[in-house]
């Protein structure tokens, strides 16, 4: 069990994230502030929101377990992130501020048809329901050896308090809660990386000798094989997703309509890229320090976590035995904090979209004030109880948590495609959306499923890095709805 004093510290937290939900109860009681907070929020606010919602608790725990167990060629990733900004700031903001709707899919009605807007939601809702259960038990199983409660007590009390503040408060209680909730994951972070340096018997340096005679600092083979994950197999990975979050991602177009003007929504793109990148780099060196810590101190690690299976384990291990009291409350805070900064805006944003492109769209166009909030509130139980029901349905089947991140990949990995095909290929016609998607889709299958699939011969199976499925997805949709669109486009006499 938590000490008495990281317990106090751990609550203290959470009641001061609910209440801090309940305050804009107000506020957050129109359709518009519930879902667009009145379109009046400062930058700085709604880039930290966009931080907070990029971190998740898997980050948090995951890349420090990478760079323990291997080196630093995930941080390739976040390298692209001023890349997919710059283009973020360029076009997709100026195009969903001008438009004025909150959905992000509502154009792609106007450009291929209903089919388009609605097959777009339902990939990002299926998306959420998934990141949001996997995000809930993974952060439960990294809490439980932690705080001695079970797996579905944590899941339980993450889903309850998420669910409670984002209903009440809407989406300013939202983006409110993911500023506190960033700062503190910000000195959490901050805290661990001092301790680590402080805490070599020979200094820090010993920290950068051991990583370097370890090659711990490598970004990985920059050989150009689509096999591995190479430095070029995740960049270009990193730049398609990052792409998909701020070109089609409800959870980021929908801050972008917050903010008060077209200014200050381009400053929030530009803080919260930026300010992942060098917090993403201290997860990694949080990696590289624990395993630093425990070559020059051996005895200080169990000989069940020395083992490469249990890289992941190691970071909640320190915090527990090496962290002084308070300072584990805060941490255990902080893995809190990135779970729900994650989840609180999954659920405003599907509940956003269930009123504006299912029940406005296809039942009631015409839905008042409230009888549109009553949708609100209940679409956002409907998914909390959801979300947290997949997370329960998730402990101990590994197998199951894997199908679930193939499945968000195979929805994520067909909207892009179809974004840049509507916005690039302007003479794309309905006929040749429907191809690409279906082609797109068909790939992503073959990619995510053949290598496991018993009996196929091996010279159907897909040979590419399973990093590039969303690459080859996006791609194959934009490609070949660009190829029918100019073979069935009539000849020009």
């Amino acid at each position: 069990m938590l000490p008495e004093v990281d317990f106090i510290v751990l609550l203290l937290y959470l009641a001061g994230v609910v209440g801090l939900g309940a305050w804009f109860v107000r506020r957050s009681r129109t359709t518009e502030g519930f879902m667009a907070a009145g379109r009046s929020m400062p930058g700085w606010v709604v880039g930290l929101s966009i931080f907070g919602t990029f971190v998740s608790s898997i980050s948090f725990l995951a890349l420090p377990g990478k760079a323990y167990g291997d080196n630093w060629s995930a941080f390739t990733f976040s390298l692209t992130l001023p890349i997919a900004a710059w283009i973020a700031v360029r076009w997709f903001v100026p195009f969903y501020r001008n438009s004025g709707e909150i959905s992000a899919y509502q154009h792609l009605e106007r450009r291929f048809g209903p089919w388009a807007r609605t097959y777009a939601m339902a990939c990002y809702l299926l998306t959420q329901l998934g990141r949001m259960g996997a995000i809930m038990y993974l952060v439960a199983l990294a809490l439980a050896p932690l705080t001695g409660w079970s797996v579905a007590t944590i899941i339980l009390i993450t889903g309850i308090l998420v669910t409670v503040y984002t209903l009440l408060g809407g989406i300013e209680a939202v983006i409110w809660t993911d500023v506190v909730q960033s700062i503190v994951l910000i000195a959490g972070t901050v805290f661990t990386v001092v301790v680590l340096l402080t805490g070599m018997r020979e200094g820090p340096g010993q920290i950068f000798r051991i990583a370097a005679e370890h090659n711990k600092f490598s970004l990985g083979s920059f050989g150009f094989s689509f096999l591995q994950p190479t430095f070029w197999v995740v960049l270009i990975y990193g730049l398609t997703m990052n792409l998909q979050n701020f070109g089609i991602d409800q959870s980021y177009v929908q801050r972008y309509i917050t903010a008060r003007d077209d200014r200050e929504a381009a400053k929030s793109v530009w803080l919260g890229a930026l300010l992942y990148v060098p917090i993403s780099a201290l997860f990694f060196f949080i990696g590289t320090a624990l395993f630093a810590f425990y070559q020059a101190q051996p005895d200080l690690l169990p000989a069940t976590l020395a083992t490469d299976s249990a890289a992941d384990k190691v970071f909640p291990h320190f915090i527990v035995k090496q962290l002084p009291v308070g300072a584990t409350g805060l941490l255990i805070a902080a893995i809190f904090a990135a779970a729900m900064s994650s989840v609180d805006s999954s659920l405003n944003c599907s509940a956003t979209l269930v009123l504006c492109d299912i029940y406005r769209r296809y039942f009631r166009p015409r839905a008042g004030e409230r009888e549109s909030m009553a949708v609100l509130y209940a679409t956002t139980l409907v998914f909390g109880a959801l979300g947290t029901g997949t997370a329960l349905a998730l402990i101990g089947t590994e197998r199951a948590l894997d199908a679930w991140w193939m499945l968000s990949g195979v929805f994520g990995g067909g909207m892009l495609g179809l974004f840049l095909l509507g916005q690039i290929a302007r003479r794309a016609t309905n006929a040749a959306a429907v191809t690409g998607v279906i082609v797109g889709l068909l790939a992503i299958v073959w990619m995510t499923f053949s290598p496991g699939w018993t009996g196929l011969p091996e010279s159907y199976r897909s040979p590419l890095n399973s990093l590039l499925i969303p690459v080859i997805g996006t791609l194959a949709i934009f490609l070949v709805g660009l190829l029918v669109s100019r073979l069935t486009a009539p000849h020009r006499v």
